[in-house]
């Protein structure tokens, strides 16, 4: 186990600075079509943050494909999340396009995401803002579906995948915070530190109203939240699972009251929390004895996928079960119905083709056609 350090810097501690691998450009001598690699962009869009981006768009890639932005975590880069993951496998079966948006050491020395400063991650400003240019850039360039757009990260890409999820209600669809914080729980480094190892103590109602300060005036449709945490992680302690719990499900107006839980491999226990119509709106998932990290689990099978390596940790792999949440098609997985396709799935293509009839009717600016669709929850 880890010992705790009262440092924003312990969101995975320096037990090493990973090196990022070199990255592969997709270029070949004979000119012939390259296999799909982690491609950096080198021009996006305004880029207030100083971020780098960088994609993958597998073979399967379509029109109108769904887009996950995947977000590293502190020490880490774009090509340790592509590398251990289980992202690029789950977009290689389900035929949707990744952005790993990567922090500059001049931001922050152990290049964490800046979560705790309003500067960076608030609504419009700085890191947040360098995110949803590449969002911009994949809905023009890729064709993505801005109606299916996804957010997940890890520790400090956690914490700045909640506060996007508060910026931006109205961009993304769903989310997925693994080992990471609450949304706008922090507004300076020592809040940060205090965020990260203690109870805040703060009610439902009072987290829901961090959500709603982020947006002004806003009111939903609201993302679907998947929320990961290991029971032995002493970096981010297990009550930001809790907090977040709480923040999502009120804002949801569902109450903290799960609708059902199941047992799934690597010792994780699911905890769903529907929506009035029946429908998940948040999912908790623990996982006991794990420490801080990401939960991959190496292997072949339809629900394997990612490899181990510093904090990623072999347990169950979360990205296929956050894939599942969301209604992404993996495949692999067969429902109570007997099928192997997600029930979601059939009220996400109703929202596409809604979608594209407002685009077809005249509106400008596609990615911000979810607001006027019935987005099903």
């Amino acid at each position: 186990m880890l010992k705790p350090q009262r440092s924003v810097w312990s969101i995975l501690p320096a037990a090493g600075i990973l090196v990022a691998a070199s990255l592969a450009l997709a270029v070949t001598a004979s000119g012939a079509a390259a296999a799909p690699s982690l491609t950096q962009v080198p021009s996006f869009g305004s880029n207030p943050g100083n971020l780098t981006m960088y994609s993958y768009l597998p073979a399967t890639l379509g029109p109108g494909a769904p887009l996950v932005v995947a977000l590293h975590g502190c020490t880490q880069s774009a090509s340790d999340y592509y590398s251990h993951s289980g992202w690029p496998q789950l977009a290689d079966r389900g035929g949707f396009a990744l952005v790993f948006p990567q922090q500059a050491s001049a931001n922050n020395s152990q290049q964490c995401f800046n979560w705790y400063t309003p500067s960076k991650d608030g609504r419009g400003q700085g890191e947040a803002a360098s995110v949803m240019s590449m969002v911009t850039y994949a809905e023009a360039q890729y064709g993505v579906d801005p109606a299916r757009v996804f957010v997940t990260g890890l520790s400090a890409g956690g914490g700045m995948t909640s506060d996007l999820l508060a910026d931006y209600p109205d961009v993304f669809a769903g989310g997925a915070i693994d080992s990471g914080l609450p949304a706008q729980c922090a507004s300076s480094l020592s809040e940060a530190s205090t965020c990260q190892y203690n109870d805040r103590k703060l009610t439902p109602g009072q987290w829901a109203q961090k959500v709603y300060d982020s947006h002004p005036g806003y009111s939903g449709p609201w993302p679907r939240v998947a929320i990961w945490q290991g029971s032995a992680d002493f970096t981010v302690y297990p009550v930001n699972a809790s907090e977040e719990r709480d923040q999502w499900t009120q804002v949801w107006g569902i109450g903290q009251a799960a609708s059902s839980t199941r047992s799934l491999p690597g010792g994780t226990t699911e905890s769903t929390y529907n929506d009035s119509r029946g429908q998940p709106a948040v999912a908790l998932f623990s996982i006991s004895g794990m420490g801080h990290g990401l939960a991959v689990a190496p292997g072949p099978a339809p629900d394997q996928c990612g490899s181990t390596g510093a904090y990623f940790l072999d347990y169950i792999c979360s990205t296929y079960h956050t894939a599942l949440f969301w209604g992404l098609d993996v495949g692999g997985y067969t429902y109570a119905d007997g099928s192997n396709q997600s029930p979601r799935l059939a009220q996400v293509d109703s929202v596409r083709a809604r979608t594209a009839a407002l685009a077809t009717a005249g509106w400008t600016t596609a990615s911000r056609a979810r607001r006027a669709v019935s987005w099903p929850r």
